[in-house]
């Protein structure tokens, strides 16, 4: 029975998991880690009895304490907490689902405590792929992604060889505002933008489907995934959510993965890889669905993601500039102080004025996330 440790349990990834591990009886969690959701973790510590249960304060710990004082789980808090949970000897396999920066520390010492990584907090590899990559190379442990688009990617690249791909086809939505005008933009509330076409997802990634800025991390967490630059990702607009991504190889030929959009399918091919399991997802009718088209991203309206282009062009510290001033931008919208079109302002602001370290350890990314944050609560 494979063990499995989920960070950010109470979040939308995090209970994707536990639905994929509720209808599968050979996956047993042995710890859960969330933020402040106090009563939701009960829950599942009720369901799925864990062996710990980590939350992000002290405060929130008494509380669950209290909550769970007829169980036998052991509760732990803050970011000592989370690695702990990352690092149990008894996990086979660490979900990343946590939001933000936080998901790069526990990360780390999940890789050298030798256990495989199902990769859904792409942050991680935006700003610290350099270092994550090569230490689970020395580790010997395995990434899979979660998101849906990297996942495609690995499946397309299943028995090929790496060295013989031309580019890789990254899809997108387009999000809630595909063919917009920056006029329109200028009027989007978070309402608005929180009502994404195709997919159920958490408020910070659907805010950043809507600027494009997911599709931008995206972009950069591929390069560190499949190792291959980022002029060598190229982002294509298809509505109908369908293809989740595609590869092109040397010769012409093309290989996608295609299926509806459920991220319980990525989730279950990382917990059960390499092996397939039956999933209650919608099948996707090929006569239904009638066409799939394609457009091309609109840059200079969403310029999101065309600064991410530039932000892993520069490389270094660049990327987690992009990375922290976008997570602060999106909560400022979110809690109304800001306008939509400032979220890409501030990012192009942070880019500019951050200090630039070409090759940052993670003391020095966590620095210029701080750095970062100051800036922008100094001008916004």
């Amino acid at each position: 029975m494979r063990k499995i440790s989920i960070l950010g349990s109470t979040g939308s990834i995090g209970t994707q998991t536990l639905d994929v591990i509720r209808r599968n009886g050979d996956l047993q969690v042995v710890a859960l880690a969330a933020g402040t959701r106090v009563e939701k973790l009960a829950e599942q510590v009720r369901e799925f009895k864990p062996e710990l249960a980590c939350v992000g304060s002290d405060e929130a710990a008494a509380s669950l304490r209290t909550l769970l004082a007829d169980m036998p789980v052991r509760v732990v808090c803050g970011e000592e907490g989370l690695i702990e949970a990352a690092a149990m000897p008894e996990a086979d396999i660490v979900v990343t689902a946590v939001v933000g920066m936080m998901g790069i520390v526990p990360t780390m010492e999940a890789i050298r405590a030798h256990k495989d990584i199902a990769l859904a907090n792409k942050e991680t590899l935006v700003t610290a792929g350099h270092i994550i990559m090569n230490e689970a190379k020395r580790s010997g442990v395995r990434i899979y992604p979660v998101d849906s688009e990297h996942s495609a990617i690995f499946q397309s690249l299943n028995g090929e060889d790496k060295r013989e791909v031309s580019k890789i086809l990254l899809t997108a939505s387009g999000g809630p505002f595909r063919g917009w005008t920056r006029a329109q933009l200028e009027k989007v509330t978070p309402q608005d933008a929180l009502r994404h076409p195709n997919w159920a997802m958490g408020p910070k990634i659907t805010i950043d489907s809507s600027t494009m800025v997911n599709k931008g991390l995206e972009v950069m967490e591929a390069q560190w995934l499949f190792d291959v630059p980022a002029t060598k990702v190229q982002v294509v607009v298809q509505p109908q959510s369908i293809i989740h991504s595609m590869v092109e190889f040397v010769d012409g030929g093309i290989m996608a993965q295609l299926g509806s959009p459920d991220m319980r399918l990525p989730i279950q091919y990382a917990l059960y890889y390499p092996h397939r399991r039956i999933l209650d997802t919608k099948k996707v009718d090929f006569f239904e669905l009638g066409k799939i088209t394609f457009e091309k991203p609109d840059l200079e309206t969403f310029t999101g993601l065309k600064l991410a282009y530039e932000a892993a062009a520069r490389g270094g510290s660049i990327p987690t500039a992009y990375n922290a001033a976008n997570e602060l931008a999106v909560s400022k919208f979110l809690s109304g102080k800001i306008k939509y079109l400032d979220i890409p302002e501030i990012i192009a602001y942070a880019m500019e004025n951050a200090r630039y370290m070409q090759n940052p350890d993670i003391a020095q990314i966590l620095e210029t996330e701080r750095s970062v944050y100051e800036m922008i609560e100094g001008r916004w």
